[in-house]
């Protein structure tokens, strides 16, 4: 019964700043790390960067020093912060949670996804 609601898409300029919110909600869990994915029209979904529950962040050769990934975790909310926007990062973006389950077990939950379109 988790939800996770995205926010902060739109459309930009080359070069320029956009920053994406995702809003955790529901029953008490334990997490195991959350991430961003996106998802170019025409192209397989690409895993952009995660930020693991000891605050550990990994990231995409593509977005590398440009993105950053952080939360905050009194309200419950995961950020991705894009600067020096190019048109190939237009794609839709959703936000991912993994949960820790009994024996060893994870589960994923996914936002709904928010559109990035950078064009001049």
């Amino acid at each position: 019964q988790v939800q996770l609601v995205e926010s902060g898409g739109g459309s930009v300029q080359p070069g320029g700043p956009l920053r994406l919110s995702c809003a955790a909600s529901g029953s008490i869990f334990s997490i195991d790390a959350m991430g961003w994915y996106r998802q170019a029209p025409g192209k397989q979904s690409e895993w952009v960067a995660t930020i693991t529950s000891g605050g550990v962040t990994n990231y995409a050769d593509s977005v590398k020093d440009r993105f950053t990934i952080f939360r905050d975790n009194a309200k419950n909310t995961a950020y991705l912060q894009m600067n020096s926007l190019k048109p190939e990062d237009t794609a839709v973006y959703y936000c991912n949670l993994r949960i820790k389950l009994p024996f060893g077990k994870s589960y994923d939950y996914w936002g709904q996804g928010t559109q990035v379109t950078v064009s001049s």
